[in-house]
């Protein structure tokens, strides 16, 4: 989604546009018919793409874990004999992106995830753990001396601070996404380094 760098196709455009009405005004606050007028087509040609807005949301969410998921390992990969900071910033950076690039997203997870049928709920789950131990990993070779729970729980924090973006306003209201990304990377340095420093 946010590293795409070339058009994006008629099904990511109603993927986005779904994620920006249901994060809005909720998965039943919005019609199929809302979702298609935002891209130009009608409702009824939407079931050319998805077999309705249950499908849409489960493609979003297991999407958007999968992805996170992914672009961590590949940041590891290219990284492969880095310095642990390195790799650390790297994975950082992935994340920061992700949560100013797709803030609906965000939003739509914390109020929707249980909407999804349960093996679709089990995978976005699935992904995240995945996620979770990557990072804590990275975390416990910058920080040797944190142990592996207070590492899991310092990553989890960080998590909660980068995923608040949804609250930092409309997107104009930032001081721009640059000096927003360059705060948030701070932060999150700072707040693995306090849970370092406690051990």
């Amino acid at each position: 989604m946010a590293t795409r760098t070339d058009a994006p196709t008629r099904r990511e455009q109603i993927l986005k546009e779904a994620a920006r009405l249901f994060a809005e005004r909720g998965f039943h606050g919005v019609g199929v018919d809302e979702i298609g007028a935002a891209v130009g087509i009608s409702g009824p040609g939407l079931y050319r793409h998805f077999a309705g807005k249950d499908a849409m949301l489960a493609e979003l969410l297991v999407g958007i874990s999968g992805q996170l998921l992914t672009g961590a390992k590949r940041r590891l990969a290219e990284a492969d004999g880095a310095a642990p900071e390195a790799v650390l910033d790297s994975l950082i950076e992935g994340h920061i992106d992700f949560a100013l690039d797709d803030r609906p997203l965000i939003t739509l997870h914390d109020r929707e995830l249980d909407r999804l049928r349960d093996s679709d709920r089990k995978l976005v789950r699935q992904f995240q753990r995945q996620y979770v131990e990557l990072w804590v990993g990275v975390v416990r070779r910058v920080y040797p001396a944190l142990a592996e729970p207070p590492a899991r729980s310092a990553v989890h924090s960080v998590f909660g601070l980068l995923n608040s973006t949804p609250h930092l306003g409309r997107p104009g209201s930032l001081p721009g996404r640059d000096a927003t990304a360059e705060l948030l990377h701070r932060m999150a340095r700072g707040a693995l380094a306090a849970a370092a420093a406690q051990s």
